[in-house]
């Protein structure tokens, strides 16, 4: 069984279905690449899949050594190449980090690591930079 099932729309846009959950998620083409930029554009898609793919994998550590990071953000910046092929070169994100005390550094330490070691940061292209700033 798939795990996205996806359809192209016409007009530059695709729509993709979760298959297990239904949740659908449409995108469009940016307005700098001939769409109108009014969804997520694939790009977008993989810029906040690593924000969240982060998120997520420090969700999992909170969890595991009872420190709640709810109500963290991030701010997250994606960055084109100004030359053919268009690809992304760089991925900015900004974490605003909440916890209920104050944390050690070693444990801001685990935090940030367990961040940079998520499957999505993994598995992007060595030639995408990834800056990633921790705001205690």
């Amino acid at each position: 069984m798939p795990t996205i099932q996806s359809q192209y729309l016409g007009e530059l846009r695709t729509e993709a279905v979760h298959v297990k959950s239904g949740t659908l998620i449409q995108t469009d083409a940016p307005v700098d690449n001939q769409g109108k930029g009014e969804l997520f554009s694939p790009s977008d898609l993989v810029a906040g899949a690593f924000t969240s793919c982060m998120m997520t994998i420090m969700g999992i550590l909170a969890e595991r050594v009872a420190i709640s990071i709810t109500g963290t953000t991030a701010d997250t910046v994606k960055v084109m190449s100004p030359d053919l092929p268009r690809r992304i070169v760089r991925l900015e994100v900004t974490f605003r980090m909440k916890t209920e005390r104050e944390l050690t550094d070693a444990e801001k330490s685990k935090f940030e690591k367990a961040a940079h070691t998520c499957p999505v940061a993994l598995s992007l292209h060595p030639d995408i930079e990834q800056a990633v700033v921790f705001n205690w």
